[in-house]
């Protein structure tokens, strides 16, 4: 098989968040024969180790999960599962951990022992998360982890990635404001939802718009509902939108300040406000110390800023040093959209540099 093979047949076959049997299956397959220990340290996982005799490991990681979106590549290897679709390169990234499997499996001898991770629900729920519960990474003595996202925009095949700040902390906030709906000829015995939802929209928007524009962060409401009729007061309004940033001061100065709006037109509009925030990821951080020994090692482009995205590879970060990197892809559309499609050939750079960091000794 090669890694075009490989990124075409699981393109065909995605499944969403935790429940990919098919996907599993076919990289578990891939993966028998080859010089590896294969197995799954939590449900929605796989992983392969490879064992050069050393005392420690690095870790590669891919997502292996899709999208509820309905392709229309036109490709003659389109998706197979009607209203699912390979539309953020997850297949790619796959692609690029079995050809770096084959690989590893001819070498006889590296610096570090090699662990490759497959995980669920990047998409969704953050399957990252639970495999660092699993204790995976004590028990394989993993001392560093990689990963890397295909990326429109950036010149094809170029690896780039940035010290420190790289893709968001993110967080979805929704907003309910409850008042009294009336006939606007009686406007005096309601409360208006509507006026008090624009009040808050404009006070958020100008507490964000306060912080220097060093500090790099996002909060926008892309979604505004509010009454029923023309003639009488909104009793309801609701808010849905995304609070973003990187340094978590900035993101729970942000979360307070938005709590603290809310009291303030409940106060002045007679209103009850209800906001909430869901628990998102966390920013991925680059560590320094590890950016500059690979950065020394393997030449890569530095990106001069971060990306708003998020990424549950932050999770990893979490538990151990991680570096992330971003895969050019050129001009191809953006991805989660329904023609996203790249060259395969571009994928080939990605096993490249997989393959040196696992020959470079950090």
């Amino acid at each position: 098989m090669t890694i075009r093979d490989d990124r075409r047949a699981l393109h065909r076959i995605p499944e969403l968040d935790k429940s990919l049997p098919e996907t599993f299956a076919y990289l578990h397959q891939a993966l028998l024969g080859l010089n590896c220990r294969v197995f799954s340290p939590v449900a929605g996982s796989l992983c392969a180790f490879f064992d050069f005799g050393q005392a420690d490991a690095i870790a590669f990681r891919a997502d292996a999960d899709a999208l509820p979106i309905a392709e229309k590549t036109g490709a003659e290897y389109s998706s197979r599962h009607p209203g699912c679709m390979h539309a953020c390169g997850h297949d790619g990234h796959m692609a690029i951990l079995l050809e770096l499997a084959r690989r590893l499996s001819k070498k006889s001898g590296l610096p570090h022992n090699v662990l490759l991770v497959f995980q669920s629900a990047e998409e969704t729920t953050g399957g990252a998360k639970d495999i660092c519960g699993s204790g995976v990474f004590m028990q394989y003595h993993v001392k560093a982890i990689f990963g890397l996202h295909l990326w429109p925009g950036l010149e094809a095949g170029e690896i780039a990635s940035r010290r420190q700040e790289l893709m968001a902390r993110s967080c979805e906030v929704n907003v309910d404001i409850y008042g009294k709906s009336a006939h606007i000829a009686k406007a005096a015995e309601g409360v208006d939802a509507l006026m008090a939802g624009m009040e808050f929209y404009q006070k958020a928007m100008e507490m964000e718009g306060k912080l220097p524009d060093s500090v790099f962060r996002l909060l926008k409401f892309g979604k505004f509902q509010s009454g029923t009729v023309r003639n009488a007061l909104s009793a309801h309004t609701h808010m849905e939108g995304s609070l973003r940033a990187f340094q978590d001061e900035v993101f729970d100065g942000l979360a307070a300040g938005l709590a603290e709006i809310g009291k303030a037109v409940e106060e002045q509009h007679g209103c009850s406000v209800k906001l909430h925030l869901s628990d998102g990821y966390p920013a991925v951080m680059n560590p320094p110390e590890l950016y500059d020994r690979v950065g020394k090692a393997l030449p890569f482009r530095e990106l001069e800023s971060p990306s708003m995205t998020a990424e549950d590879f932050s999770w990893y970060q979490k538990t151990l040093p991680g570096l992330f990197f971003f895969l050019g892809l050129g001009d191809v559309p953006a991805l989660h959209t329904d023609t996203f499609d790249f060259d395969e050939t571009i994928l080939l750079k990605g096993a490249d540099f997989f393959e040196k960091l696992a020959e470079t000794a950090l």
